[in-house]
């Protein structure tokens, strides 16, 4: 079974789920949705995402099943052992409510602004980039004793990081680069095939 994956070939939540099917070395067709024309608010796409938007939490969850449904093949994102498993929940839940909130906003604020022809507001941005940098105060000392964030394995809470990670020098943030452990956690995931296949964009497939 080949599985569609609809989405922007630029979107964050697009490549998350795109490098997760990377990992896992299962292929997918891929379909791209135009935001400039508004096609994820067509009846046809609508009838597959009934929401409309991309929601923060569809990805991850899609990314969520790919694991579970290519479980035996590719890389293992999620441990089995139960203490392992319980540190991993530790760190997805970190990412998605600890360090997504301020780069996502941020991001939105500084390079997607602009098309919608208003001016971005710098004490908003800078008050985000702030508040991320905190955060990753905190992450460079879980890092100085770990590999990465859920232990010693790469898993899904590492890699749901990588698009907006990704996009913070594009607007002129060096939070990563100036932490030590996390420049050297975030280099290891950029280097991965996985990201380094998509990181550009995806082709369309269908």
């Amino acid at each position: 079974m080949v599985f569609t994956l609809y989405g922007n070939p630029q979107s964050t939540c697009t490549k998350r789920v795109a490098t997760v099917f990377q990992e896992k070395q299962a292929p997918f067709k891929f379909v791209t949705i135009d935001f400039a024309k508004g096609e994820h608010k067509s009846d046809e796409f609508v009838a597959k995402q009934p929401f409309g938007q991309h929601i923060v939490y569809e990805s991850r969850a899609i990314a969520r099943y790919i694991e579970e449904k290519y479980a035996g093949q590719g890389t293992t994102l999620t441990p089995k052992d139960l203490k392992a498993k319980g540190q991993f929940e530790q760190a997805a839940s970190i990412e998605v409510s600890n360090f997504d909130p301020y780069p996502s906003a941020a991001v939105f604020e500084k390079l997607f602004t602009p098309y919608q022809k208003l001016t971005p507001d710098e004490a908003t941005f800078n008050a985000l980039i702030k508040k991320l940098e905190a955060e990753l105060d905190v992450y460079d000392q879980i890092l100085s004793k770990q590999k990465y964030l859920g232990g010693d394995e790469v898993t899904l809470a590492d890699l749901f990081h990588l698009p907006y990670c990704s996009l913070l020098p594009a607007v002129g943030s060096d939070a990563i680069e100036s932490r030590p452990n996390v420049a050297k956690w975030f280099k290891s995931l950029q280097d991965r095939p996985s990201w380094q296949a998509v990181k550009d964009g995806i082709t369309a497939t269908a």
